[in-house]
């Protein structure tokens, strides 16, 4: 018993009547994979909203929580390991320093040098939207049933072959 058509298969259907001359497999899936992708990521912007977070300045606080203690990296690392451009990793910063869930620190090794990390607001506000976060996407993914055991090690292995190697 499929489902009835989505707005996916009914444009591949469009080009299937307009351009019988190419194949739209690949939109039954890259198309999907987009819209699902906007999907997922509207429904952890509200997780993270719920917290007073934007999905970046959530990134941004738990990519510090991750370093484990004192969760703290210089700028340029933590613009490395977070889906934030640096230029706009400074104005998320700040606002987080604003709000108190951030701090800029000198670094012992380099008195030019500054550390940003988490304060003890920041950690415990990250803590609890990381638990509120990984509860949803352990509801999101519980809609699959059964297959998500088989999706999983697919996309791991898609994304090995798309995203460049990281250090």
């Amino acid at each position: 018993m499929d489902a009835a058509p989505d707005r996916v298969a009914q444009i591949q259907a469009a080009w299937r009547r307009e351009r019988p001359d190419i194949d739209p497999f690949p939109q039954g899936v890259i198309g999907r994979l987009h819209r699902i992708g906007l999907l997922l990521d509207a429904r952890l912007d509200q997780v993270y909203a719920s917290f007073g977070l934007s999905s970046a300045e959530f990134d941004i606080l738990a990519t510090l929580r991750r370093a484990g203690a004192p969760y703290q990296r210089r700028a340029g690392e933590l613009a490395d390991h977070t889906m934030v451009t640096s230029g706009g990793l400074t104005k998320r910063v700040d606002r987080l320093i604003a709000r108190g869930l951030v701090e800029r620190r000198p670094e012992a090794s380099d008195a030019r040098g500054r550390l940003i990390g988490l304060t003890d607001a920041g950690l415990a506000l990250i803590d609890d939207a990381f638990t509120a976060h990984m509860a949803g996407e352990h509801r999101i993914i519980a809609e699959l049933g059964p297959d998500a055991d088989i999706l999983e090690p697919i996309l791991r292995r898609w994304l090995g072959i798309l995203e460049p190697a990281s250090d």
